[in-house]
């Protein structure tokens, strides 16, 4: 007969497995000797290594958005706290997911852990661009110390961390983004359309146009000109921007840039600030060990600058520097973190220090978004004004010449 066993080993590690056994007592008793815990034993169809309710195997790319992963771990968690054994959790959490994708990632899953791997190896066999190096560690340390359920709802907290602070940044830059695209939309429209037009309407009078007015039909009639060099060059400007960033010493430099822009780079590191020192809590706080939890939180980081500054803090830790001394040279970081750092360390609070930190520059963040957003309204609404109030001027000025000889 085959049986599907959850047990805890004599690491400590919650493991589910599928073993033959002639009964129930006697594989209970096989397991036993072998320093295993049993959580739960049943009986399965199949062979040793089928898994239950058929194949769970799938072909293909998976692509799954982190709120699907992140909902699926606080669902896991909840059934772990609740006593459901892990395979079973799996197969809900399966059943339940929103999207085929997601239920054909979390019976990967399933299928790995079933077959003897651990929970921790099984995520990290679906890590690149589902789950992440920090949902593995948590793990981890998880089935290490028997509170998994706990590990993956700091998991889940992180990934939520993460998505609200990168959703901020990203609506802070798309605003501005939008009302520059908007205002070039008309200008171009103007250059384009009316400008022409009017131009041709004002030379039927055979009068000389005033200054203001020349002046606009000339830059008319040189952009058309020159519209598709124009063009060109925006579009190389742009695909050579894309393609150093493919380079990381072209990325550092490009994001090293970002961080030194008056405004935009105030927020670049806050957010910077904000998802490294939530980061460092959550891990501290679920007992990963220092230099992991800096390696982990480095991969979070966007910014390529960002993140080799930490590479170089977990270096320096590695030689025996205080954490405070590694993260001197991170000076992109806002100066409270690494003083706050150094405290936590000396007190042994280094969770509490960086969770402080986190929420205080979080609230920054919000802050500098919102500010950010009045400002830059107003700039765009007196631009495109201006450009469209110019337009009008020359053109209102040109018809009172017009009229004027007649």
């Amino acid at each position: 007969m085959v049986f599907s066993v959850e047990a805890i080993d004599g690491g400590g590690a919650r493991r589910s497995f599928r073993r033959e056994a002639p009964d129930a007592a006697a594989l209970r008793a096989a397991l036993k000797k072998d320093g295993m815990v049993v959580l739960s034993l049943s009986r399965s169809g199949g062979g040793a290594d089928a898994p239950a309710g058929g194949p769970r195997q799938a072909k293909g790319p998976l692509f799954v958005s982190s709120l699907a992963v992140e909902t699926g771990l606080r669902q896991l968690a909840a059934m772990l706290r609740s006593g459901v054994a892990l395979l079973a959790a799996l197969d809900v959490v399966a059943g339940q997911s929103e999207g085929k994708a997601a239920g054909r990632m979390w019976r990967l899953v399933a299928s790995r852990v079933e077959k003897g791997e651990s929970f921790s190896a099984a995520l990290a066999a679906q890590a690149a661009g589902r789950f992440g190096d920090a949902t593995v560690r948590l793990a981890e340390v998880g089935e290490r110390t028997g509170e998994l359920a706990h590990a993956l709802s700091r998991a889940a907290d992180q990934m939520e961390a993460r998505r609200s602070l990168r959703s901020m940044v990203v609506n802070a830059l798309a605003y501005p983004l939008l009302a520059v695209a908007m205002a070039v939309a008309v200008s171009a429209y103007l250059v384009a359309v009316v400008i022409p037009k009017l131009a041709d309407f004002l030379r039927t009078g055979g009068v000389a146009l005033p200054g203001p007015t020349r002046m606009l039909m000339d830059f008319s009639d040189a952009a058309r000109a020159n519209a598709f060099a124009i063009c060109a060059v925006v579009a190389a400007a742009v695909a050579v921007w894309v393609a150093l960033r493919f380079f990381d010493a072209a990325r550092e430099i490009q994001d090293a840039a970002l961080l030194r822009l008056p405004v935009v780079g105030r927020i670049l590191r806050l957010s910077g600030t904000a998802v490294f020192s939530r980061s460092m809590q959550i891990m501290t706080e679920a007992g990963v060990a220092l230099v992991d939890a800096l390696e982990t939180s480095a991969k979070l980081l966007a910014n390529r600058r960002l993140r080799r500054r930490v590479d170089a803090a977990v270096e320096a830790v590695v030689r025996g520097q205080t954490l405070d001394a590694a993260l001197s040279p991170a000076v992109e970081f806002m100066p409270m973190m690494r003083r706050m750092a150094a405290v936590g360390e000396v007190a042994g609070s280094l969770p509490d220090a960086f969770a402080e930190t986190a929420r205080f520059h979080e609230t920054l963040l919000a802050l500098a978004v919102k500010r950010f957003g009045m400002l830059i309204e107003p700039v765009m609404i007196c631009v495109t004004g201006a450009i469209v109030g110019f337009v009008y001027i020359a053109f209102f000025v040109a018809l009172f010449a017009v009229a004027g000889t007649r």
